[in-house]
């Protein structure tokens, strides 16, 4: 794993879908769809939105479950949102969408919400862990993966985000290594 380079696996940035920050809702989901029709099909699709700013500089993402926040603004009340699924009961998330009123009208306005969300008010503002250098090892990558708990890492060449390493294909990658080891039985 030490041979194999993030700059081998990355998607790069060009073939990702991408939106200003100033964008609305529904064109980062029209975006995401056209991506999937230019991605090479033998791979997973895409499932996440590359947000930048004017200088088309990444300043943010976009993944399924920001999307699904955004939907319902009340979760921004939500202290360490980021936490409570793998530290609480049952029976406490079910209290928070009481405390919260969270999803008194679910879906009621979808329409509305994709007309006036901008991206930048519901996108992921990546951590500086959430960047990797395009000559990182596979290792090294494979670590902040899963110390960071983050679908992608953002891969930088200098001071530009140059691709997208994603979670799936480093996993497929190891699967296909799985499989060429020779093992005695």
């Amino acid at each position: 794993m030490q041979n194999v380079r993030v700059k081998e696996l990355m998607v790069p940035l060009s073939n990702y879908a991408t939106v200003d920050e100033n964008a609305l809702m529904v064109e980062a989901v029209l975006a995401l769809e056209q991506s999937r029709e230019r991605f090479d099909h033998k791979k997973l699709k895409h499932r996440a939105i590359i947000v930048t700013d004017s200088y088309k500089r990444v300043v943010g993402k976009i993944g399924y479950l920001d999307f699904l926040q955004s939907l319902e603004p009340k979760y921004s009340e939500i202290e360490e949102i980021e936490h409570l699924g793998s530290a609480f009961t049952v029976d406490f998330l079910r209290s928070q969408l009481e405390k919260y009123s969270l999803w008194q009208k679910p879906l009621n306005d979808l329409c509305g919400k994709a007309a006036n969300c901008q991206v930048r008010e519901f996108m992921h503002i990546p951590a500086d862990a959430e960047y990797i250098g395009t000559d990182a090892t596979l290792d090294q990558a494979i670590h902040q993966l899963i110390l960071t708990r983050v679908q992608s890492l953002l891969v930088k060449e200098e001071q530009d985000v140059v691709g997208v390493l994603r979670l799936s294909d480093v996993v497929e990658t190891l699967f296909e290594m799985i499989k060429d080891c020779k093992i005695d039985k």
